[in-house]
């Protein structure tokens, strides 16, 4: 049984991946869309491979996202 659908935006960690946090984007077929939350290349997850980030997990990928953006890398 597949978990329930996310908002988009909501930041997910993918446990196939060492438990790397991603954006939630979208459904592409049977998978989920995953893309870095300081930007870059979307990756497709299996949704059993799923689960919401924990709050130290969200409050890290967010400070990786303002500390890419003060050096230009993402927008």
């Amino acid at each position: 049984m597949e978990p329930p659908r996310p908002t988009v935006g909501a930041l997910l960690v993918d446990t196939s991946r060492s438990n790397r946090v991603g954006e939630f984007r979208g459904v592409a077929g049977l998978y989920w869309s995953l893309r870095p939350i300081g930007g870059g290349r979307e990756w497709e997850v299996d949704p059993r491979h799923v689960r919401p980030a924990l709050p130290i997990e969200q409050l890290r990928a967010r400070t990786a996202r303002a500390n890419a953006r003060s050096r230009g890398e993402v927008l």
